[in-house]
């Protein structure tokens, strides 16, 4: 393998979309969403080791998920898992390994890739990878992997890429915000649009010049630290400067206002796995289209459902059509799959009726 690769997994969200399985002391990266005997932490970790060193593999989580990551990836070392002292968007904590990346190896190159993403064809995936990898080794480039739309999404970011370039990578016009639906539906028949899944490609050098450019308040505050970083200081300083970054995004800080943008049109099937439809749609149904993790079914005139517990409990359903049905310890949800944006909301309703310690 080449020891020039490295990769950021991105562990650190809490993913409340997916309460009450996903809770902020342990979200939906370390449970197995699937019923595959993996999580999504774990899966994401054994695609990248396809192409990338194990040892060139960093974890960046928030400092509260510590052990859940040595737990789930005991091979691991603490060199290898960046803990944010507190939760401040994508950049600083890219900008932070970035920068102890490049201390241990200025010839590095990289992917930024989140923990919570369902890919089924990794062969195409790692190619796709190397292919962008190919390129930052060769140019100056900030790179990300774009998914072909398959509907009209307006949960997604697009990217608006070149139309008239005939190469496989295709400069970047613009990132566009979530769009309502008619725009959604313009943008897929222009045939230049492309989700945005916040798969990121760049070398150190690449993404470190850009950090200095367009966030240089950013780049000085962890810049202070280079000599501290990979040494026994390290978390001191973290400690110290971390909570005073800006709270911005990898998109917003240097992305969005870069030129030297690129895009690969990923040839992988992709599912962001975002809510518990977006879940439903990457299971088995049963012959109703009901989708079941854990649970042993009775369903009667129960159709198009989502149905999750915890090891095997008898489940009967009756009547119910399009539904989340999630029971796990204390908290029972039931709720219509159409309204599944809401359910960040309702947690917030839960915990001001009967407090954190069920979310």
């Amino acid at each position: 393998m080449n020891s020039n690769y490295y990769a950021i997994l991105m562990a650190g969200g809490v993913g409340s979309r997916f309460w009450p399985i996903s809770t902020q002391d342990f979200p939906k990266q370390f449970h197995d969403m699937l019923g595959t005997g993996d999580t999504l932490v774990q899966k994401t970790f054994k695609r990248l080791s396809k192409l990338i060193p194990k040892e060139n593999i960093f974890i960046l989580t928030n400092a509260i998920y510590k052990d859940l990551v040595f737990q789930q990836l005991p091979g691991v070392t603490e060199r290898q898992v960046l803990l944010e002292p507190a939760m401040r968007n994508t950049a600083p904590c890219i900008l932070y390994a970035s920068l102890k990346i490049q201390k241990e190896n200025p010839e590095a190159v990289m992917i930024v890739a989140p923990s919570d993403h369902w890919i089924e064809d990794e062969e195409k995936f790692t190619k796709n990878v190397q292919q962008a990898f190919n390129f930052c080794e060769a140019h100056d480039a900030l790179m990300t992997l774009g998914i072909q739309p398959s509907f009209p999404n307006t949960g997604f970011g697009y990217i608006e890429y070149e139309k008239e370039s005939k190469e496989a990578i295709k400069p970047v016009q613009q990132f566009r915000e979530k769009p309502d639906y008619e725009t959604a539906k313009s943008f897929i028949n222009q045939g230049n649009f492309l989700w945005n899944a916040g798969i990121f490609m760049w070398s150190v050098k690449s993404v470190i010049r850009a950090f200095q450019f367009h966030q240089p308040q950013l780049f000085q505050l962890f810049e202070k630290g280079i000599n501290l970083y990979n040494t026994t200081d390290e978390d001191l300083f973290i400690a110290e400067n971390y909570a005073k970054s800006e709270n911005i995004s990898v998109d917003y800080a240097i992305m969005e206002s870069s030129e030297n943008v690129y895009v690969l049109p990923a040839e992988f099937d992709w599912n962001d796995l975002g809510t518990w439809g977006s879940l439903y749609d990457q299971l088995e149904k049963d012959q109703n289209q009901n989708a079941v993790v854990n649970a042993r079914t009775l369903t009667e005139g129960a159709s198009g459902n989502m149905i999750r517990t915890k090891g095997d409990k008898i489940v009967v359903v009756d009547g119910l059509k399009d539904y989340i049905i999630v029971d796990k310890d204390e908290v029972l949800l039931i709720f219509p799959k159409s309204k599944e944006q809401d359910i960040k909301q309702v947690l917030q309703k839960v915990k001001d009726k009967f407090g954190n310690q069920n979310g």
